[in-house]
């Protein structure tokens, strides 16, 4: 069974999407830590009374950005995690840290990348007029929100649609998506080919909103 450490820097909704699913015996990951970058992150209590080890490492307590990354890997190598899973963690990190793990680091982005990278994103897709908006789970590479992507799901733009209506409807879809990621990578199915992810084939049938074949 994989060890994975998840980061936080808030609630950490795709962090309990993911204990929920461990639980549910739908995720055979064990689940060695989550860190924050903020000793106030709701999600640390959510995790210790879930038995999980809660650690922060506070981002302000370092002089940069390289001085705190390293102080970060020291604390995931702790755990010897398989996988790191970036679940609302509010950091630009160097790329330093990111090729540390490459290959090993994921992250969940609430548009359909390559579009709206960054923040606002529900924003920008509602000011751009899209029909269709979504989520983006994809190995983290050195370029903010873009890398090998390995699976999407979309949702449709509504007439009267707010910010808070989108953001609620592509939030549901990441708590469907980012364990359904976590999985394929815990059963070794997940492997990177010249920067794209290719998915090995499903011991049973199972549904995939955007298959992943896709460079």
């Amino acid at each position: 069974m994989k060890n994975i450490v998840i980061l936080i820097s808030g609630r950490g909704s795709n962090m309990e999407a993911l204990i929920a699913a461990r639980d549910a015996g739908r995720l055979p990951v064990n689940i060695a830590a989550v860190i924050s970058n903020r000793p106030d992150a709701r999600g640390l209590e959510t995790a210790a009374r879930a038995g999980i080890t809660a650690h922060f490492v506070d981002h302000q307590a370092f002089a940069g950005r390289e001085a705190f990354d390293a102080a970060l890997a020291e604390c995931i190598d702790g755990f010897a995690p398989d996988l790191v899973v970036l679940a609302g963690f509010m950091r630009i990190l160097s790329d330093g840290f990111v090729r540390r793990y490459a290959g090993r680091l994921i992250n969940i982005h609430p548009s359909l990348l390559p579009a709206f990278p960054g923040l606002h994103t529900h924003r920008k897709a509602l000011e751009e007029g899209v029909r269709i908006h979504g989520c983006t789970v994809h190995f983290v590479t050195p370029t903010l929100d873009h890398g090998p992507i390995v699976i999407q799901a979309a949702v449709p733009v509504l007439d009267g649609d707010d910010e808070a209506t989108l953001a609620a409807r592509v939030l549901r879809q990441e708590h469907v998506v980012y364990p359904q990621a976590v999985r394929w990578f815990a059963e070794d199915r997940l492997r990177l080919e010249e920067g794209c992810v290719r998915l090995a084939a499903a011991p049973r049938a199972e549904a995939v909103l955007i298959a992943p074949e896709v460079c």
